[in-house]
């Protein structure tokens, strides 16, 4: 079977790390990389740790409105999946280069699998949303990571080609904490001990680009008696640039770092402060509590289980939640058993 599988973010190459590995023991894959994430650190820096096959082909699309990117990534490939003439189309999570590979499938007749189909936040102000349901609707196939992924697409009348195929980034997860644990300097790089610090990533446009929402997340963080490490997202940096920021004396801004580098900043947190859907889920695994700056989730698992907690933008309540007592409950395994793209490979034909 012939696949043509679309990445072009910094979570969808976690994800593609687990399912290309799988895909080329039974299939023959073209991987694509849309250009999204066109950063070293938000892209290269992935592919060449987690030993991910080196795309095909690369759009090079770049940053633009959500509308242009999207139209960016269609134009650049139609073309060359008229000329692969693949079995399926392959798409991962809900970016506009989802969305896009999706919308090519669908207006060329091609199979189209979604890998973590039917989740929602009910939040249609989410670019993310948008992405996801109109993906869904396409999708041939829809890969769920979770039992409430595959309920939540039963209530929209969804049944057919779904599959509770368990979470990819478990999988990579799973695979990598090992050398993680090992192989990172990440602590000592930056003069961190663990269980001492507080890990923080923000880059979703309803935080990052509202400066005035920004400023009083970052006013909560200041308040803070402790060390903050803040990888800087490229989207949060222009933002930070034109707010004229100059950071607190606990907070350290940082370049984005890789995944293994990730992994050990995650794993010995006190406290992570996220927006990132995929952050929520790695704290979550890794038993370390998280504070959410949104007002829903589409892992409500997480929440569910008390090792979650919606904050929003309120200092207060981040304040609360951050310094607040560690959760008491146990950590259902919510996302599988770590052989998600296994399965995912093998319901593909």
């Amino acid at each position: 079977m012939n696949v043509l599988s679309v990445v072009g973010t910094r979570p969808q190459y976690i994800k593609a790390a687990a399912v290309s590995r799988e895909l080329r023991r039974r299939h023959r894959e073209v991987l694509v990389d849309t250009g999204q994430h066109y950063d070293f650190n938000m892209s290269d820096v992935f592919i060449r740790e987690l030993e991910i096959p080196e795309p095909h082909h690369n759009l090079g699309v770049g940053s633009g409105s959500h509308g242009e990117q999207t139209a960016r990534i269609m134009l650049a490939l139609e073309p060359l999946a008229v000329s692969l003439k693949p079995d399926a189309v392959l798409v991962y999570g809900d970016t506009n280069s989802t969305l896009a590979g999706a919308l090519v499938a669908a207006k060329l007749a091609l199979p189209l699998a979604h890998v973590e189909a039917g989740l929602r936040s009910h939040n249609w102000r989410m670019p993310e949303e948008v992405n996801r349901v109109l993906t869904d609707a396409c999708a041939d196939l829809l890969f769920c990571p979770t039992r409430t992924a595959v309920d939540n697409l039963r209530a929209e009348g969804v049944r057919d080609g779904v599959h509770n195929t368990g979470d990819v980034m478990l999988d990579t997860l799973q695979r990598f904490l090992p050398r993680a644990r090992d192989g990172s300097d990440a602590l000592v790089r930056l003069g961190l001990e663990a269980s001492s610090y507080v890990l923080v990533t923000l880059h979703r446009p309803a935080n990052v680009d509202d400066l005035s929402r920004l400023a009083s997340l970052l006013s909560a963080l200041a308040r803070l008696e402790e060390r903050i490490a803040f990888p800087v997202h490229p989207r949060t940096r222009a933002s930070l640039s034109e707010m004229g920021y100059e950071p607190a004396t606990n907070i350290s801004l940082i370049d984005p770092v890789g995944y293994l580098d990730m992994l050990a900043l995650e794993m010995n947190a006190r406290r992570i402060v996220t927006d990132s859907g995929g952050v929520q889920k790695e704290a979550y695994i890794l038993g370390v509590p998280c504070v959410t700056c949104r007002d829903e989730t589409e892992w409500t698992e997480t929440v569910e289980a008390g090792w979650n907690t919606l904050a929003g933008s309120d200092p207060q309540r981040i304040l609360d939640a951050v310094l607040g007592p560690p959760p008491s409950g146990d950590r259902p395994p919510v996302f599988g058993d770590g052989r998600a793209a296994v399965k995912i490979a093998e319901l593909l034909g």
